[in-house]
């Protein structure tokens, strides 16, 4: 049975073709650069690449031409888009309205869209998205919606809510919701399966670490509490997102600087964090180069991420009153052993002790990184967001 993801952005959409029966990735691709003049790069799991600069107008311009390549010439790696039994669509934003894998319907697509405020580069994408992908598809193909935030709507109240008034709940729904769900809850599980554990039995703290990074207190298998909140722009230093700190910095900075709202928020999302502090730039890689050839800036980046990720660690293991395990995973959580040697050093107090020869040859692989005297398991768990969508869809299609 194959399954096709889509996770639509502003101005692209990412996309893999999946055959359920082994669950392996028969091509994959992205249209990007939608709304500016539009390019397409798309490869088949047997090494066949098609690129090409395309008129991408909307997205539905964008699927069209998804369709095209997927379907003929040499790259193609299915006759009719008949053959496909549904599509799994990756959405940021559900708020409280949605809290599990959904069924696409036109209701649907209208509240994912009406809920654009709060995720105003993504949700509207992701309407426009689903809209484009319904006019292409053959009728009766079904579409399900994966939401990024449902994972995180097990937070109690006493997690997820903000010392604001009560009414700016109600009213306005401002309260932490939480991101990257969907690939705390695939690595979250798969760890569980690696260590021999029931999900039910564990306290785990999930490190996603990447552009955009969150830490996941999962306890039994459900989030009990994150580091993003009513943004993706809270919780941790990030490439170009400030993270936590003090509502009265940004008024105060937004009074020097002589900013509106939106120049603030685009301040505190686009140009700070890692490219902010380091002014080297916004990729760990190039931040870490520069730190290893002595920049103070670049360290003092380094030493930010993995502080605060450390103290993170310690209260959510306050929070679950335990703790069995810590994952890395993301682009960085994967990549960067010395991102995670920093952050597992000096841990004592929860009883972690790394093995630094055995997290120095971890790259992009499951492993264990902790000693065997470690009370507590750390891990590197690399995410498949994209398979675990597939695997909703197959399951919604299929109940």
């Amino acid at each position: 049975m194959l399954i096709l993801v889509v996770n639509a952005g502003s101005s692209s959409l990412k996309y893999q073709l999946l055959n359920m029966d082994d669950e392996s990735v028969l091509a994959k691709g992205n249209c990007d650069r939608i709304g500016i003049d539009g390019h397409i790069a798309h490869k088949t799991a047997d090494g066949r690449e098609f690129a090409a600069d395309c008129d991408f107008p909307t997205h539905t311009e964008a699927f069209m031409k998804l369709v095209e390549v997927l379907t003929t010439g040499d790259a193609a790696v299915i006759q009719d888009m008949s053959e496909i039994a549904a599509v799994g669509h990756r959405i940021v934003h559900g708020s409280e309205l949605f809290s599990e894998t959904t069924l696409v319907t036109d209701e649907i697509i209208d509240k994912i869209d009406e809920l654009r405020e709060l995720a105003p580069v993504h949700n509207h994408a992701h309407a426009l998205a689903l809209r484009a992908c319904k006019s292409v598809l053959p009728a009766g193909v079904p579409q399900a919606a994966v939401f990024d935030t449902a994972f995180h709507q097990t937070m109690p109240e006493k997690a997820y809510m903000y010392g604001l008034p009560y009414e700016d709940y109600e009213q306005y729904h401002v309260r932490k919701y939480g991101f990257h769900g969907t690939s705390h809850r695939f690595v979250s599980a798969a760890l569980a399966k690696a260590m021999g554990k029931d999900p039910k039995d564990l306290k785990i703290v999930s490190c996603h670490l990447g552009n955009g990074s969150s830490i996941t207190a999962v306890d039994g298998g459900k989030s009990v509490d994150t580091t993003m909140g009513f943004t993706p722009l809270d919780g941790l230093l990030m490439g170009t997102r400030t993270g936590a700190l003090d509502p009265s910095a940004v008024t105060y900075v937004m009074e020097k600087h002589g900013f509106t709202p939106e120049e603030m928020s685009d301040y505190m999302n686009k140009k700070s964090g890692f490219l902010g502090v380091s002014g080297v730039g916004s990729d760990n890689r190039d931040v870490s180069a520069a730190a290893s050839e002595g920049n103070a800036r670049a360290q003092l980046t380094k030493d930010m991420l993995a502080y605060q990720i450390k103290k993170y660690i310690g209260a959510f293991a306050a929070a679950m009153n335990g703790l069995d395990a810590v994952l890395f995973t993301g682009g960085i959580g994967e990549n960067a052993p010395d991102v995670r040697e920093a952050v597992c050093s000096d841990m004592d107090v929860l009883g972690i002790q790394i093995d630094t020869v055995a997290n120095a040859g971890v790259r992009g692989k499951l492993a264990k990184i902790s000693q065997s005297d470690s009370k507590v398991d750390v891990w590197v768990v690399p995410t498949n967001e994209e398979l675990l969508i597939a695997r909703d869809t197959l399951a919604l299609i299929t109940k």
